[in-house]
């Protein structure tokens, strides 16, 4: 065990102290000024920790023993959570009020360094981030289990496509837990690559497999029932949907508070999806209103003509968000936008054709603070600022956090 004036090399095994959180679940801790990204960590601890990858500038490791805890610390429930096995998980070693603090310091980090945000206006927005109800197991409605070449399905480790065989996910919902899908001890799926299944807010149950990206039904419907937002919603079990069972409405009553939508505005739903946050603003902006939502993926706009063809004030656009935007299928004046990008953010091009279609207010759904942090300084380049901030416990157990922000004109 070393940490002697040299590099550290993979496998290798060296004591230090931990320092601050930091993005995708890792603490910073630095051994003769190398930058080592610790996971199964805690901010203050010592630990033994096994480098697991080596990077110019930087090593990753895992704390393998722990010789100095944390008052935070709490053994996992999960027999899985533990370094060299199941990547599902980042924070099961944290207390579940610390894990919320966590998150909150990384979002306030990534607004500071990457945001350009100022510490006032951090604690102005006064960062924190809100479980939802039901607690931190057994939350994940959707669960995609990977399958190994022996036709076991399993999850993956941390950073790798090798799958961890497992008997229980305890994060997945309870009536997930019980379908016979996982056989750690021998073979369940060996025509399947992976296996989806799905436990909706509209009492449905489905197992679909996946051969080279191919569906095929297991079991249940193929398609589901989902409730949000005061609707019932259908689509197939493979789409895309909230994965926790209180998400959809959380982030709809946010999205509708920050931007209190009036009758008879106008309103953008950017990466509108199946078209969750159109039909609530539908039912702000009335009869007289008008909500365009744009959408790339073909069974979003699929499900969205589906689910809201009793919403005449709806338009749909079918396209990539910045080519719609950029081709002027959709232009301005709008009086309120929703984005709600993919995990890569919206971009430069996006953010400043929405501010130059002129809303009175954007509300910023964000599923990763560094995307999000590098599109609020566009904004603010822009003459904009971000008014309000509110992050969410969507996914207990894990590094992730979702935020929910309030853009505004400066002026």
């Amino acid at each position: 065990m070393t940490g002697g004036g040299r590099g550290l090399e993979e496998a290798e095994r060296v004591e230090l102290t931990v320092g601050a959180v930091a993005p995708g679940g890792h603490c910073v801790a630095r051994v003769d000024g190398q930058v080592v990204f610790v996971r199964h960590a805690l901010p203050g601890e010592r630990v033994v920790a096994e480098v697991t990858e080596v990077h110019r500038g930087f090593v990753r490791a895992d704390a393998v023993t722990v010789l100095a805890p944390a008052p935070e610390r709490v053994e996992p429930p999960c027999r899985y959570a533990k370094p060299g096995r199941c990547g599902g998980c980042d924070l099961q070693h944290v207390a579940p009020e610390a894990q919320l603090d966590w998150k909150a310091a990384v979002v306030r980090e990534q607004l500071s360094r990457l945001g350009g945000l100022t510490d006032a206006e951090l604690d102005t927005l006064a960062v924190r981030v809100t479980p939802l109800p039901g607690g931190p197991l057994g939350w994940r409605s959707r669960v995609r289990y990977a399958v190994d070449a022996a036709g076991r399905a399993g999850l993956l480790k941390h950073r790798s496509h090798e799958v961890v065989p497992i008997d229980r996910c305890l994060i997945a919902h309870p009536a997930i837990q019980t379908l016979p899908v996982l056989t750690p001890s021998g073979a369940r799926w060996p025509d399947a690559d992976a296996v989806e299944t799905v436990a909706s807010t509209g009492g449905d149950l489905a197992v679909t497999a996946l051969s080279n990206g191919v569906p095929r039904p297991v079991s249940g419907p193929e398609r589901v029932r989902e409730q949000a937002a005061g609707r019932r919603w259908t689509l197939p079990a493979s789409s895309f949907w909230q994965v926790h069972p209180a998400a959809a409405d959380t982030l709809v009553e946010a999205v509708l508070a920050q931007l209190a939508p009036l009758p008879g505005e106008t309103a953008w739903d950017l990466y509108g999806g199946a078209g969750l946050f159109a039909a609530a603003l539908a039912g702000r902006v009335g009869e007289d209103g008008r909500v365009t939502l744009v959408e790339a993926a073909g069974a979003g706009v699929t499900a969205a003509r589906e689910n809201l063809r009793d919403l005449p004030q709806v338009g749909i656009v079918p396209g990539r968000v910045e080519a719609v935007l950029a081709r002027r299928r959709v232009t301005g004046p709008v009086d309120v936008v929703v984005l709600d990008p993919p995990r890569s953010g919206a971009g430069a091009r996006v953010v400043r054709a929405v501010a130059a279609a002129g809303p009175r207010a954007v509300a910023y759904v964000a599923c990763d603070p560094a995307a999000f942090a590098r599109d609020v300084r566009t904004f603010a380049g822009l003459g904009w600022r971000l008014a309000d901030l509110r992050g969410f416990d969507l996914f207990p157990m894990t590094q992730h956090v979702e935020l929910v922000g309030l853009l505004l004109p400066s002026g």
